[in-house]
């Protein structure tokens, strides 16, 4: 008896099975939430420090670690190859 169903390794247009695309890369979870990208490409980040323990800093500490800053190129290769895709 002839199996009805056709094989699981063609595909719908009777293709090659060797003819398979490559698997989607993931993006690190944890990369997209820290990290943006600016409009020409470099990585913005959050600085460090700014939680808790503010007390024992100066102002002039708090006041340069406010809002976020633009990586390092070494940081910034290391980086993008967690975000295969970029950040959309």
């Amino acid at each position: 008896m002839a199996c009805h169903g056709g094989s699981s390794m063609r595909l719908e247009d009777g293709a090659s099975w060797l003819r398979m695309e490559m698997p989607k890369l993931k993006t690190k979870s944890g990369a997209k939430k820290r990290f943006k990208l600016t409009a020409t490409g470099k990585i913005k980040a959050g600085v460090a420090g700014k939680r808790h323990r503010l007390l024992s800093h100066n102002a002039k500490y708090i006041r340069q670690n406010r809002g976020t800053k633009v990586m390092s190129a070494s940081d910034a290769k290391i980086i993008k190859t967690f975000l295969p895709y970029g950040l959309s």
